[in-house]
């Protein structure tokens, strides 16, 4: 009885086998949506940073204060605060917000998945928008499950341009997440221009954030 199983078992494997049937193997996960689900792990929840690069344009930043939170998540929208201490009052109008973009159907039902957004919301204390605000880019490729770049984009161009802020048009953000729970876990928000892009000066911004303790959640951002 057990080598009658035994065959019957085996049976289909063999069929397979001869039939040149390829072991189905599940696909990759996609890095954008592990990204997104790294940070939506956060969600509520707020953390302390500080500044860990040195341009002579962030003395302001360097030993303040900072936190950033968590504050809203949605399937297709994750709001992060970013609050500053300055001279012992919080500065509150940054909020980072990460979307995901789409892009219609050719058949006009749906949209496809595209990539991610980055955009920042500035405003003052009433919270009426900055004359600089929702400033950004979406990403150029896939990136990683931790780490996303945003590269700017044609509408912040025409803003930068406007307002007279010329050397920002070649700017390139770049946001690293790890997982809740993760040791050592980080989150690290970075704004880059290169001369060798066509930047008038080199221009390196990074904030970093420790993810392995919370800290108690700030008032809401000016506006929110």
């Amino acid at each position: 009885m057990t080598r009658t199983l035994a065959l019957i078992t085996l049976a289909p494997i063999a069929i397979l086998t001869a039939c040149g049937t390829e072991p189905i193997v599940p696909p990759e996960p996609d890095p954008q949506d592990m990204f997104w689900e790294a940070l939506s792990s956060h969600c509520g929840k707020a953390y302390a940073g500080t500044l860990v690069s040195s341009d002579t344009a962030d003395v302001d930043f360097q030993g303040a204060e900072m936190v950033m939170h968590v504050s809203e998540c949605s399937d297709d929208r994750i709001a992060v605060p970013f609050h500053v201490s300055m001279d012992g009052e919080w500065d509150r109008s940054r909020t980072w917000l990460i979307t995901r973009t789409a892009v219609p159907h050719m058949s006009g039902q749906g949209e496809t998945p595209l990539g991610l957004r980055l955009k920042h919301d500035h405003r003052h204390e009433d919270g009426e928008p900055d004359a600089v605000t929702m400033y950004g880019g979406d990403t150029a490729d896939e990136g990683t499950g931790r780490e996303q770049t945003f590269p700017v984009d044609d509408f912040s161009v025409e803003m930068f341009e406007r307002e007279g802020l010329g050397a920002s048009v070649t700017n390139v953000w770049t946001v690293e997440v790890d997982t809740a729970g993760n040791e050592g876990a980080t989150f690290a928000y970075q704004l880059q221009r290169r001369v060798e892009t066509g930047a008038p000066e080199d221009r390196f911004f990074r904030v970093e954030f420790d993810l392995s303790e919370e800290v108690k959640a700030p008032p809401p951002a000016w506006g929110w």
